[in-house]
């Protein structure tokens, strides 16, 4: 099974994105949708890829608490039978902060890749959200890539020099479309600090990657927010975003970021950015800059 992914695709929280999202996303020739937070059945999915004609929609991710792996296999078959090489199923061990079933993540995960491996779904049609080198480990032998959250170029070199060169690697990069970088660091700092910074796996991460305990404490350090938030214009944005090719990325995710955001009963945990005119427009320029 191959999958065409591109070299850059949007990244949007399942509940909040439609079919008609997902025609204009593909209409300005981004060629990946990435749903964020889906349910275990993978519901929405299907809607999103019957109203395009060649977009690709992964998960990223797909909460492994969220449900029976079983239940996550029926559906991914039910899916690629309809949608064939335009599916690719991103999992995740979530966060211990939110989930009280949270435990022994890579046992836990082995567990879960089991049950989807008995479900059927071949090692290439999924991908981990890998952070450190032992998720890495798991991930080079049993899915075909990561789909790494809350990273920087650097990590996304190690992580390429983990996984080797056969698997796909795709970065998530949260973008700010705004030339005054304070203004962009107001816009940006807010969905880092709350939840990223009040959860365990991505804080070690950062320190793993060379960030501080000061750079991690109260609302982050400026160093820590441009890093993690691309901003400026839309060329300068493209190439902090090719910084992840040059580092050993397959394909980008781009998570555009806007002050207005709301939060939805299935994801009380999260902000989510919402779809509207400002943030189209944003997509628009990109587009016109990266592809």
């Amino acid at each position: 099974m191959t999958i065409h992914f591109g070299a850059y695709g949007i990244w949007q929280p399942t509940a909040l994105t439609t079919p008609a999202m997902a025609t204009e996303i593909e209409a300005l020739g981004f060629t990946t949708l990435w749903a964020a937070g889906p349910p275990v059945d993978l519901a929405g999915i299907d809607e999103l890829l019957e109203a395009t004609s060649s977009l690709v929609v992964g998960t990223s991710i797909l909460n492994i608490w969220q449900g029976d792996p079983a239940v996550a296999a029926a559906a991914y078959q039910r899916i690629t039978r309809r949608f064939p090489g335009r599916f690719w199923l991103g999992l995740g061990v979530g966060h211990p902060e939110q989930s009280s079933q949270f435990t022994k993540p890579l046992a836990s995960l082995n567990s879960y890749l089991d049950g989807l491996d008995a479900g059927g779904v071949p090692v290439e049609g999924r991908a981990i959200a890998a952070l450190g080198p032992k998720m890495l480990e798991l991930t080079a032998s049993r899915a075909g890539g990561a789909v790494p959250y809350l990273v920087t170029p650097e990590h996304t070199r190690l992580a390429r020099a983990a996984l080797g060169p056969g698997s796909v690697l795709a970065p998530e990069q949260k973008v700010v479309l705004d030339t005054d970088p304070d203004r962009a660091r107001a816009t940006g700092r807010p969905r880092i600090k709350h939840p990223y910074l009040g959860l365990t796996n991505y804080t070690n991460n950062l320190r793993r990657l060379g960030f501080t305990d000061e750079d991690l404490s109260g609302d982050g350090s400026d160093r820590l927010i441009d890093a993690l938030v691309a901003h400026g214009d839309a060329p300068t944005i493209a190439r902090r975003l090719a910084d992840h090719h040059t580092a050993g990325a397959d394909h980008v995710a781009i998570q555009v970021v806007t002050t207005r955001h709301v939060t939805h009963p299935d994801l009380p945990d999260v902000e989510l950015q919402v779809y509207d005119d400002e943030v189209f427009s944003v997509y628009k320029e990109l587009a016109a800059a990266l592809l």
